[in-house]
């Protein structure tokens, strides 16, 4: 597969999948998701790769979710929501190799979401965490909740989710979502430094690592299929609608005349 959304390179025994689409702060169309499933399954088996790198290009952002552009009551491919979450959720998951998330700017909505599902999170001073599902008209009804309940704790995870507030990186380091903080212009090297050190281990040690801490949570990969099923029905309301429009429109959305 040729790709036009994202970058792929390997350096030192490190796979680096980079999200191309700055101008857009790094948000995910349908094509962006299957460049990314194919990137991570060609990271993933190659034996010269011993760790991966998931980051965003440009300064400002990680990754910012789905593309809003793309988004009229579905997305542009292919998927339970027209988007192939759940597969890009699952493959991050599945290869048997560390996956490191590189955040330098914002990782918001499905983007902290990612941030979250990688095996390990190493951010910039500059990072921002944080969701927003409930205030256009989504959310994520799998790992990007009740994973995350398991990183943070249910009651960290359910303020994230229900306020969409912003989280410095610090904060986000003391919550647990990330794994390391270090000033915006020592990200690289130290990303590299993490990866030097995971390629002088065993390869075979690691991937029994990881399919050993993903058996605890594999449940979550059910409660994420029949959650994105339900996600689908509900972005056909007109009270998920509402979000898309008010965001477009660049006013808050009035969510209330929807209460049940």
């Amino acid at each position: 597969m040729s790709y036009e959304d994202i970058l792929y390179d390997v350096k030192n025994g490190a796979a680096h999948i980079t999200i191309n689409r700055p101008d857009k702060y790094n948000s995910f169309r349908g094509k962006t998701c299957e460049e990314l499933i194919d990137a991570f399954n060609r990271a993933g088996w190659d034996k010269s790769v011993g760790v991966i790198v998931l980051a965003g290009a440009g300064e400002k952002a990680f990754c910012t979710g789905g593309d809003q552009s793309a988004h009229e009551g579905q997305y542009d491919g292919r998927g339970t929501i027209g988007l192939p979450m759940e597969d890009l959720h699952s493959i991050i998951r599945d290869v048997p190799k560390p996956v490191i998330a590189k955040v330098q700017g914002f990782a918001i909505g499905g983007g902290n979401v990612l941030a979250t599902i990688c095996d390990m999170t190493i951010a910039g001073e500059r990072a921002q965490f944080g969701q927003v599902g409930p205030k256009v008209g989504s959310v994520d009804p799998g790992y990007g909740t009740a994973f995350l309940a398991r990183v943070v704790g249910e009651k960290k995870a359910r303020e994230i989710w229900y306020l969409c507030r912003r989280y410095s990186a610090q904060e986000a380091l003391e919550m647990g979502l990330v794994n390391k903080v270090v000033p915006h212009e020592d990200l690289d090297a130290e990303v590299d430094r993490w990866c030097a050190e995971i390629m002088e281990r065993s390869p075979t040690a690691l991937a029994l690592a990881k399919r050993s801490f993903n058996m605890d949570t594999e449940h979550q990969r059910g409660i994420a299929g029949l959650g994105m099923l339900g996600l689908s029905l509900y972005y056909d309301t007109d009270e998920s609608k509402e979000g898309g429009i008010a965001f477009k429109e660049k006013r808050k959305p009035d969510f209330r005349k929807f209460a049940r």
